[in-house]
């Protein structure tokens, strides 16, 4: 009896099964052993994952404030036409320089030479450098911005970055527009080796201290929450077998830190092909 389909027995006659016995025993003596079946060995039994202390009370709060959600309104920098692009990308780093002044104003300032800096920035737009130039000018921390629609919406996002001075750590931003207003919805410091666009995805690498191994983050949009949010944080070997990358002894933290400065990236691309 031949197995059947959705549980209906197959009838054959015996001339027929024994046609069918004797054309595949020909068939096997012709092919010899070449592709004969064989014993793979014992298959690892399946294992549930083992929960560990079960009896261990829920957390009743996050274990760490990362600022998973940046949602935050950039004042005094116009929108034209609700058009991200029309945004001044320099305007939007000194608007967050002005919101912070412990961390930029005064020598005594964790980033003050990157307040400092802004002077070399002019009122010029970074969008205007398309050429390898990643800053707006010689001296100017803020690097030049892309555009990608990171929300789903139809209109492009503004990715934007700008070194945190001195040392060489590195702010990540993402911005959108609301109502014809700035808006930024992500936000992230670090020791930063690249960045990049995948999809709708932000991903942030950092080196790692230890040797050969990298920190991946990623962020996603949230209809829900109006941000990017963290989605990923991994530890994963580096591409070049190091880790060092751009740290300079500000190594990653190990967890994503909210930033009171705007953000840079020492590599960033885009590739669906949207021009900065």
């Amino acid at each position: 009896m031949l197995p059947s389909r959705r549980g209906r027995p197959a009838r054959v006659t015996a001339f027929a099964a024994l046609l069918l016995v004797t054309a595949a025993a020909g068939a096997l003596a012709g092919c010899g052993d070449t592709g004969g079946l064989r014993d793979a060995g014992a298959t690892a039994a399946a294992r549930s994952p083992a929960r560990l202390w079960p009896g261990l009370p829920p957390a009743s709060s996050p274990a760490y404030d990362i600022g998973e959600v940046e949602h935050a309104r950039v004042e005094g920098v116009a929108v034209p036409g609700g058009d991200i692009r029309g945004a001044d990308p320099v305007a939007a780093v000194r608007a967050e320089i002005a919101a912070h002044p412990d961390d930029y104003a005064g020598t005594g300032a964790r980033y003050h030479e990157t307040s400092a800096r802004m002077a070399d920035c002019g009122t010029d737009d970074p969008e205007d450098t398309e050429d390898t130039e990643d800053t707006a000018r010689d001296g100017c921390p803020v690097l030049r911005p892309y555009y990608r629609d990171l929300t789903g919406d139809g209109r492009p996002e503004m990715a934007l970055g700008f070194r945190l001075l001195p040392g060489r750590l590195t702010a990540v931003r993402v911005y959108t527009v609301e109502k014809d207003r700035l808006v930024r919805v992500m936000s992230y410091d670090d020791a930063v080796s690249a960045v990049e666009l995948a999809g709708r995805a932000v991903v942030v690498r950092s080196p790692s201290e230890v040797a050969g191994y990298e920190y991946r983050l990623q962020w996603t949009w949230d209809a829900d929450q109006r941000a990017m949010l963290l989605t990923s944080d991994e530890m994963l070997r580096a591409d070049d077998g190091g880790g060092d990358g751009d740290g300079d002894g500000d190594g990653h933290t190990g967890r994503p830190s909210p930033s009171a400065s705007p953000s840079s990236s020492s590599s960033a691309s885009s590739p669906s092909g949207d021009a900065p």
